[in-house]
Formats: C-alpha cells, sequence, structure tokens
C-alpha cells in the first residue's frame, strides 16, 4: 500500500463526512480513470484504493463474498449497465470544459450535455459501467424546474 497524502484521508476529525464506495474489476485501472477523469489526487492505491475529487472521496475494492460486518451480503462489480439502482451525479461549473477534460481522459459520453430546463446534464459510464452524471445547474438557479420528456415533446 502507498500512502500518497495522509491529510487527505477521509477521516473527519468530529462529526461525519460522505464517501462512495465502488466494486470494481480491476482496481489500478478505476483508480486511474478517477484520478484522470476528476482531476483527484489518488490517497491510497490498493486495499482500498482511495480517490480524493474535489471535497469527496471513491473508494475502491475488488469484491468479495461476506465478512462479519456484512454477512450474507456479497459486493460485485456491475454485470450489466443496461439496470441500474443508483449512480454518481456530479456538479459542474462550466460543463462543456468539463465534458473536453472528461472525453480527453477517457470518459465515453452517452450524448452531449441535453437542456433540461433546470440543468444541462449528460452521463458516462466508468470502466466497470457504473453510470455517472454530471450536470450544470442552470435553470434552477433562477427556479425552473426540469422538464420531462413528455413536456419537452409538447413544448
Amino acid at each position: 500500500m502507498t500512502l500518497h497524502n495522509g491529510d487527505a484521508l477521509p477521516a473527519p476529525q468530529q462529526g461525519l463526512l460522505l464517501t462512495h464506495f465502488l466494486t470494481v474489476r480491476d482496481v489500478a485501472v478505476s483508480r486511474r480513470f478517477y484520478a484522470d477523469v476528476f482531476g483527484g489526487e489518488v490517497v491510497m492505491e490498493e486495499n482500498p484504493a482511495i480517490v480524493k475529487v474535489a471535497n469527496t472521496w471513491i473508494i475502491m475494492n475488488p469484491g468479495g463474498g461476506p465478512t462479519p460486518d456484512k454477512p450474507g451480503v456479497t459486493l460485485e462489480a456491475p454485470r450489466s449497465g443496461e439496470r441500474v439502482s443508483g449512480f454518481l451525479n456530479v456538479r459542474v461549473a462550466d460543463i462543456a470544459a468539463f465534458c473536453a477534460h472528461a472525453a480527453a481522459n477517457g470518459a465515453d459520453f452517452l450524448t452531449g450535455p441535453v437542456d433540461r430546463g433546470s440543468e444541462l446534464r449528460c452521463y458516462f459510464r466508468d470502466p466497470d459501467g457504473y453510470l455517472i452524471e454530471v450536470g450544470q445547474s442552470t435553470g434552477l438557479l433562477a427556479g425552473v424546474h426540469a422538464t420531462t420528456p413528455e413536456e419537452s415533446r409538447i413544448s
């Protein structure tokens, strides 16, 4: 294990903080992806891999069977990217600049940014198929809520 910056570990002095844990197939590939695409700092390389991204941490480890603290639970990377029950939501100040940087570093977007009324939004997947939403608040800042696909066709 290589520790790059002990001060960057997700260890609050008080209260709590949130991190995002991903079960991945190849820790090195995922670690590099999150560091490169999001401009993150690799805090730990393995067991678990931790990448500090902005004001949060992405923690990555391979899957495995039950442990004493999670009996009956097996961790595994997604089998398919077609059905998801959750995703990473990333808010950016400049979606065009982020998308250009992310694409140059390996992100493959499902579409370009779509104007949803309240925000510009698009999605891409990480190397394991996890869905990542990127959004830039636009109309939401002025009280405009997102439009549904049905509303978009009517207007």
